[in-house]
């Protein structure tokens, strides 16, 4: 008989975990099943420590290197950490992982049939951060967010048993116009790590430049670049909103609480007057709350 039994976190994984427990909108809220809780945790915490990799931002003390087998210098390498990782990945689905956290995904990959496909996604996504710095057209980046935001709204529907082609369709809609917020919430920050994920092609249509985006305030060209790439996220996740009428009860919910959050986190981008370099525009709860009960109410209407 196969053990499923989830294994117990170390401190780096405990790290993780809280993370990943700690975003915009909780990924595994209490009013889900306690078993679909554990196993988005555990999924949540995968895609947390693969960014947390591929952006330098571990936990001190060196322990998920150690549990991967890299010595430090290999772990100063991240393309190197990336590669053992996705090897310790792959014994999750033919083996017998090394890593705590990969050890406590493991139980919800069997109970779950999930495939390696979202999973080798998501490290690809930030092996090509790694790489690529540039995006030089919209379609470049719809790339990305294939690899970078896609894999997880498909976990999502994997886990929960509502997988469909129609639903994934939907759902990479959504995911891939959460990930064009964030990059538009993030453009100072990105930049300040020598990352910009505005295409290239949009840039020279609104006449900006990169020189531009290092300043403290946006000016008008930028902000009509970033109320333009706002435009589209709208419209994406707007596209996917047949989504949730697809589903019901306490996963049409959670779903709400996606595609809610990210009209939210629009509207913050608006009130701010597509201004995001003097900081990220925050949601507020009262307009998660509104866009929330929004959504919900089409959902009912046309489901």
């Amino acid at each position: 008989m196969t053990d499923t039994r989830q294994a117990r976190p170390d401190a780096s994984s405990r790290a993780t975990l809280g993370k990943a427990a700690d975003e915009n909108f909780p990924v595994a809220p209490f009013f889900l099943p306690r078993a679909w809780r554990d196993d988005l945790m555990a999924a949540y915490g995968f895609a947390r420590l693969v960014d947390d990799i591929g952006d330098g931002d571990l936990a001190p003390g060196g322990a998920d290197a150690r549990h991967l087998g890299l010595d430090p210098e290999e772990a100063e390498d991240r393309l190197a950490f990336l590669d053992a990782f996705e090897a310790d990945l792959r014994r999750v689905f033919d083996g017998t992982p090394r890593h705590p956290l990969l050890q406590g995904l493991q139980p919800t990959v069997r109970r779950r049939g999930l495939t390696p496909e979202p999973f080798l996604g998501l490290i690809a996504a930030n092996r090509q951060d790694q790489l690529v710095t540039r995006y030089e057209t919209y379609d470049d980046l719809l790339a990305y967010c294939e690899l970078s935001a896609n894999p997880v709204g498909r976990l999502v529907l994997a886990i929960t048993g509502t997988d469909t082609p129609e639903r994934i369709r939907r759902s990479d809609e959504i995911c891939t116009a959460l990930q064009i917020v964030e990059h538009l919430q993030d453009v100072a920050e990105d930049l300040g790590n020598d990352r910009v994920y505005l295409p290239a092609e949009d840039l020279k249509r609104f006449h900006v430049t990169e020189d531009d985006l290092a300043r403290p305030t946006a000016g008008a060209s930028v902000r009509a670049l970033i109320a333009f790439e706002a435009g589209r996220a709208r419209d994406l996740l707007h596209a996917g909103a047949p989504l949730l009428a697809s589903v019901h009860g306490r996963l049409r919910l959670l779903l709400a609480g996606f595609a809610g959050g990210g009209l939210s986190a629009l509207d913050a981008i608006t009130d701010a007057g597509y201004d995001v370099l003097t900081g990220p525009p925050k949601a507020t709860k009262p307009s998660l709350m509104r866009h929330v009960g929004a959504v919900l109410l089409r959902a009912r209407k046309e489901g």
